[in-house]
């Protein structure tokens, strides 16, 4: 826990918040007169023990139950950058998943600019799976040249993506539904990853490979076997990132080469030094 940075974040936002927003009554006479909620208001409007807030702030509260640390969060209205700070402050670790469910479904505009401006295929899609962004070599990875609405979903259950996904039930599908699932433990109340989910489970050939499980969690890095509409049989390279005010979502670059894959043999991990 660090308890000096945990203590100066609570603070600052707790002095934000009028305690009459909250239906609290400010005194008039004597006593307090620090801005924004006390630590005990906060107890009150949380339904905890008296002093239980005190004990976070103050660093005494060693390993804070998630569920306290979302709750206040929410309560002091942080955005997602500060609910990564106040986990990585009071558990030394990020947290288990986004503060609200609305994260990681919107980019900044800007990124379909970047996107146009890369030479290889490149796309974003939101915590979803669902397109944002996509440039034009992206598009023309298809037949029709109409990417889907929803990556994952193609990937996973589209017919004709199990033909261009070449060798899709062994270097595809084996990688791609961990990847739904890690999402679903982050998200489980997400509509669009359970719809899909229960497409899987209906699908007689995707279902037992979602049943088997698997550690995959990205595709950074990997390469694969890919049917594309113009250029015909290749292998792409994986490139995944993430752009960092929208959680669960993900830039994706694939570096594809027609052809054998012996014909371009791997390149080194790039470091410094």
């Amino acid at each position: 826990m660090n308890k000096k940075a945990l203590r100066a974040l609570l603070r600052e936002r707790r002095a934000l918040i009028a305690p009459e927003s909250h239906g609290f009554t400010r005194p008039t006479g004597q006593g307090r007169r620090a801005p924004g909620l006390s630590q005990h208001q906060v107890d009150q409007l949380l339904h905890r023990t008296l002093g239980t807030y005190h004990r976070l702030e103050s660093g005494s509260y060693p390993n804070p139950p998630t569920e306290l640390l979302r709750d206040v969060a929410r309560l002091f209205g942080l955005n997602e950058q500060e609910w990564v700070l106040l986990c990585r402050y009071a558990l030394l670790q990020d947290p288990p998943g986004p503060l609200y469910s609305s994260s990681g479904k919107a980019i900044p505009g800007v990124w379909q600019e970047a996107v146009d401006g890369i030479e290889h295929i490149a796309y974003v899609s939101d915590a979803s799976w669902d397109l944002l962004a996509g440039n034009k070599a992206f598009e023309e990875l298809f037949p029709d040249h109409c990417p889907p609405s929803n990556t994952m979903h193609w990937m996973l259950l589209d017919p004709h993506a199990r033909h261009m996904l070449t060798d899709w039930s062994t270097a595809w599908a084996p990688l791609l539904l961990p990847q739904l699932r890690a999402a679903l433990a982050a998200r489980p109340d997400d509509d669009t990853l359970r719809q899909i989910e229960k497409e899987v489970l209906a699908d007689p050939d995707a279902a037992p490979i979602y049943e088997a499980g698997g550690s995959v969690i990205h595709p950074d890095g990997d390469e694969r076997p890919l049917l594309h509409a113009r250029l015909g049989p290749g292998w792409a390279t994986m490139c995944a990132a993430q752009p960092l005010t929208t959680p669960g979502s993900r830039l994706m670059i694939l570096v594809f080469h027609p052809g054998a894959r012996r014909a371009h043999p791997r390149r080194p991990a790039l470091q410094a030094g």
